[in-house]
């Protein structure tokens, strides 16, 4: 990257422009990049690693393609208006998930989820029986009104304590919304079916929580998924990272990889800048696409007491455990497929009890795409196979790095898919493994807490950091941050940051960032194939 000082001379951006230092190329960061540049602020962002995604990541071996991240999106309008307000539309088709997941129960119950919402209440009724589509209507007529309350005023705003004030005032809003209790007590009062509720406990573990302690509200994601439908980008979701990184470039925005920050610099009871490589780059306004854990412990040490506080008070998200597979031969399936266990709640105390383990008997969750992209030949398929772990830490809990455990739980897992009905024991050319150790190396959250901070309790919304700092000039932005984890989520998250940039009028640019968009449209303009 040249010399220290002609680096140095080259970021700090022409006269009169706003600087922006982004601190992580994850799709968070890009995202706000793109955004901010679009508005015309001289933007770098600087990553750690050797390329740009993040979570968004993709492993490649012997002709097969791997996502080690997210392997669907929903509400794809998001994606399509981070687009829009940056230059126009990307040539990113989109493909619809049909059926969207498959359920296995481990009494051989099969529920199969369609992409279309009104086909969704006979395959509940085919699954668990009579009451069972009537009991999912009401479910969704309830999370209809959750949506309304929280999708505009709360997930695509900076977290507002009036707001929610509020809405507590409200008690219509209130009941509907229902701090006291959790999802898992919410499927105990509207699902009469154990498995029904089962599927709904599942969708905590979207941001990586107990559904025993994680707010009823959070159980519109269930909602989400099936009103705006799930997609599918052929070739694999990395394209999504490659698509907005491009977008970056094509904006200006200059982006360093192998560049880890060394600290954020501050002057004058502000932000100003960022230390890299020994090397102090000025900036008006930073942007932390870091865990904010890394962010307050590391990278702003001594000067966020408060904040360190209490992210320490709070547990770390799920991790997870992949193994990745190069198979022999094809079976055709569902694309996205769900093992059950039989003790579900077994699973939330083995991560999260007092002494974390491994899971014995997990959820096992499977993508298997069928996209010649992904493999070497038609006589080949790659899957990915994960299941929810406890975090690392090798000093009060697991430690992924143990001798031979990495090896034991793979083999673990391989069999339970073979009790389960899916052996590709027989099958296998390769069986690569990402550990929650693996994953805090490659991405840097702490433990490889893929969420950052377990959202328990009736206040995890307000608890989430912030995307504001009070460090002026400092912004958070990603899966850490409000409003959290997930593709979706995140591009609310770079929305709000770039519309608080903007908004602050830093070094004369007023604002230019974009505004946050109206709650996304239920009928996606992407092109499907």
């Amino acid at each position: 990257m040249g010399r220290p000082a002609a680096r140095h001379a080259a970021l700090e951006g022409s006269a009169g422009m706003s600087r922006v230092v982004v601190i992580g190329a994850g799709l968070g960061g890009l995202a706000t990049a793109a955004r901010l540049a679009a508005a015309g602020h001289s933007v770098t962002v600087f990553e750690a690693a050797a390329t740009v995604g993040g979570k968004l990541g993709v492993l490649e071996r012997d002709g097969f393609t791997f996502d080690t991240g997210p392997s669907l999106l929903t509400m794809p309008a998001v994606l399509e208006q981070l687009f829009a307000d940056t230059g126009g539309p990307a040539e990113l088709p989109l493909t619809p998930v049909d059926p969207a997941c498959v359920y296995t129960y481990a009494d051989g119950t099969t529920l199969q989820l369609p992409f279309d919402r009104d086909r969704t209440p006979a395959a509940f009724g085919a699954a668990f029986g009579s009451g069972s589509g009537e009991a999912w209507s009401r479910l969704r007529t309830r999370s209809r009104r959750l949506w309304e309350l929280v999708g505009e005023p709360v997930l695509r705003q900076p977290v507002s304590l009036p707001a929610l004030a509020r809405m507590s005032a409200r008690p219509a809003d209130l009941r509907a919304v229902a701090p006291w209790r959790t999802i898992d007590g919410l499927a105990r009062r509207l699902l009469p079916d154990p498995r029904m509720r089962m599927w709904l406990n599942r969708y905590a573990t979207y941001s990586g929580s107990d559904p025993r302690r994680t707010p009823a509200v959070l159980s519109v994601t269930s909602f989400v998924e099936q009103e705006f439908g799930a997609w599918y980008v052929p070739g694999g979701l990395r394209r999504i990272v490659e698509a907005v990184a491009q977008r970056c470039r094509d904006l200006g925005v200059q982006i360093r990889t192998g560049a880890p920050v060394d600290a954020v610099t501050v002057a004058g009871g502000r932000v100003s800048g960022v230390r890299v490589d020994g090397v102090e780059v000025a900036a008006d306004a930073v942007v932390s696409n870091a865990d904010a854990t890394v962010l307050y412990d590391r990278l702003l040490p001594g000067r966020a007491g408060a904040a360190r506080r209490r992210l320490r008070g709070r547990s770390p998200s799920m991790a997870g455990f992949v193994v990745l597979l190069g198979l022999s031969g094809r079976a055709p399936g569902p694309a996205h497929r769900i093992y059950f266990p039989r003790d579900y709640d077994a699973e939330f105390d083995a991560i999260f009890g007092r002494a974390p383990r491994p899971v014995p008997d997990p959820t096992v969750y499977v993508h298997a795409p069928d996209d010649p992209a992904l493999r070497p030949d038609d006589d080949s398929e790659g899957w990915f196979v994960l299941v929810n772990a406890p975090a690392h830490d090798p000093g009060r809990g697991v430690d992924w790095d143990a001798p031979g455990l990495r090896e034991q739980y793979t083999r673990r897992v391989l069999d339970l898919l073979a009790e389960r009905g899916a052996d590709v024991r027989d099958r296998i050319r390769f069986a690569d493994t990402v550990t929650p150790a693996d994953l805090q190396r490659r991405t840097g959250a702490p433990g490889g807490a893929i969420y950052g901070t377990a959202s328990h309790g009736p206040r995890a919304a307000l608890r989430r950091p912030a995307n504001r700092s009070r460090l002026p000039g400092l912004y958070l932005v990603g899966g850490s941050a409000h409003p959290g984890g997930g593709i979706p989520l995140v591009l609310m998250s770079a929305e709000i940051v770039a519309g608080l940039i903007g908004s602050a009028g830093t070094a004369g640019v007023s604002s230019g960032a974009p505004r946050p968009a109206a709650a996304p449209d239920p009928q996606p303009r992407y092109r499907s194939t």
